[in-house]
């Protein structure tokens, strides 16, 4: 029996396997996923563990039983097309969904060995340990310095007020240093170290969205999530802002949502690949997920059948 035949015959098996229909689309092989698909075996310890975790928003079944472990120390891509999911699930590692009065989250994350949705977990803290930036920049309008201070001073960890300075206990130089550590850490402290007073909405898109990155790092996070964070900026800023997440890497544990396929191939370590239906169909090796897919409808999204 030929290899393409024996393909078939497994993909027709597998459909006939369950009662529960198959969410596919136009152009999309129909197969059953195998749990050996998503079962990614690395070196090192997992930072984020996830279990069978489900999100509905009303009637609407987003996610599907995902199940995956995020190495620490590494870039994670997420990449599927618009409306697989993969957006609601990089927001459940923050509980971000907690703000959707629709949403339903069911399952388990844990960060560092520690459930996030359990009873009693303050989500200001939460945030600090796992940041987030965003598909469009959105820094305060403050000055680039401010918007650096602005974390650790909520948090307590830097004091510079009026009060804080008539006591002798300001932070200001502890404040400056780590304004500039922030900004050449997301490099761009060259490009504005001598207008740090300016109000940070004067500066072009790609130095903003670095900003964002900047402002995260500042309350030193643990894992920083990327929400497509180059979609909106030119080619020139874009290679500027994927330098830096190979960079970020080195220190922190960083998950990428991003619809370029190219992109999550040049700087991911491992991908995980949703599609139709909230579903995790395959979570590897960056290489093994885009050169030797296990699974056919992975292979057709990533050779252009649809999506």
């Amino acid at each position: 029996m030929s290899e393409n035949t024996t393909k078939q015959t497994q993909t027709e098996s597998a459909a006939t396997d369950s009662d529960q229909p198959l969410a596919t689309t136009a152009g999309e092989t129909v197969e059953r996923t195998q749990s050996e698909w998503t079962e990614y075996d690395f070196q090192g310890e997992a930072k984020m563990t996830v279990d069978d975790l489900d999100v509905h928003y009303g009637d609407d079944h987003a996610l599907k039983g995902v199940s995956m472990e995020i190495p620490e120390r590494s870039v994670t891509a997420l990449i599927g097309p618009s409306g697989c999911g993969k957006s609601t699930y990089l927001r459940c590692l923050n509980r971000m969904n907690d703000r959707v009065s629709s949403a339903r989250i069911d399952g388990s994350v844990k960060l560092g060995g520690q459930e996030i949705y359990q009873d009693g977990v303050n989500l200001v803290e939460l945030r600090k340990r796992v940041g987030m930036v965003f598909q469009s920049p959105n820094p305060f309008p403050k000055s680039i310095r401010e918007n650096i201070a602005y974390g650790p001073k909520k948090h307590g960890d830097l004091d510079t007020g009026l009060l804080a300075r008539l006591l002798n206990r300001s932070d200001a130089d502890e404040r400056d240093e780590l304004v500039e550590q922030c900004l050449r850490d997301a490099a761009l402290w060259d490009e504005v170290n001598d207008r740090l007073d300016d109000n940070a909405l004067g500066l072009s898109g790609g130095q903003q969205q670095r900003l964002c990155i900047a402002r995260c790092l500042s309350v030193d996070p643990e894992v920083i999530l990327m929400d497509e964070p180059a979609s909106a900026l030119d080619p020139i800023a874009t290679a500027k802002i994927e330098d830096l997440i190979d960079d970020l890497a080195e220190e922190y544990t960083v998950v990428i949502v991003t619809h370029n396929m190219q992109q999550a191939a040049r700087i991911s370590d491992q991908t995980a690949v949703f599609l139709t239906g909230g579903e995790l169909v395959e979570y590897g090796d960056t290489d093994q997920v885009f050169e030797n897919p296990h699974s056919e409808r992975v292979e057709d999204y990533i050779t252009g059948k649809f999506g």
